[in-house]
Order: structure tokens, then C-alpha cells, then sequence
């Protein structure tokens, strides 16, 4: 686990299951209106950071952290450069440790 608290709060919610895991599972969370937070790592392509700002369209908020697609992958255990975090806890926590 991390120190970073950003990254520590994404993995605590990967254990309680309250993520949504790369683009195409957190298009159908903010399809589904589960999505509460939008993360998305710094090195993804800008036409990924697009299309998903676009299907978050003011549902629910996007955020670029400064962490790289590996460190976040690390953090959560799984490969993915867009989550979905779909619990208000969490995103409320996560949102208040981003700069």
C-alpha cells in the first residue's frame, strides 16, 4: 500500500469492491449513474481523457492525478488508467486529498 493518501483510499476501495476498473467498465458506471469520481492516471492518451470527460458530462466529477498508469495499477492491483470510484465515501475522501 501507498503513502500517498489518494492512492491508499484507491486501494482500500478496490478491496471493498467499490471500483470500477479501465474505461469501457467506468463508461457503464457513469452510464449507470454509480459513478461518483472519475480518476484518471497522467500518462493516458488524450483522446481516452477525452471521450471519457465526455461521458462523464457533468454527472459525476473527472480528475487527473499526477501518478502514472503503473504507480496507480500498483496501488490498486490491477491494471487500469481510468477507475470509476463508485461510493460516496470514498469519492468525497479521495477529492479532498487531490491538490
Amino acid at each position: 500500500m501507498s503513502n500517498n493518501p489518494v492512492l491508499s483510499r484507491l486501494g482500500f476501495a478496490r478491496k471493498a469492491g467499490r471500483l470500477s476498473l479501465g474505461f469501457s467498465a467506468s463508461k457503464e458506471a457513469i452510464a449507470l449513474n454509480k459513478a461518483r469520481l472519475i480518476i484518471i492516471a497522467n500518462d493516458i492518451s488524450p483522446k481516452t481523457e477525452k471521450e471519457i470527460i465526455y461521458f462523464a458530462n457533468g454527472r459525476c466529477p473527472v480528475r487527473k492525478i499526477d501518478f502514472d498508469l503503473e504507480t496507480v495499477s500498483r496501488s490498486i492491483g490491477f491494471r487500469a488508467g481510468v477507475i470509476a470510484v463508485n461510493d460516496d465515501g470514498f469519492a468525497t475522501t479521495i477529492l479532498n486529498n487531490l491538490p
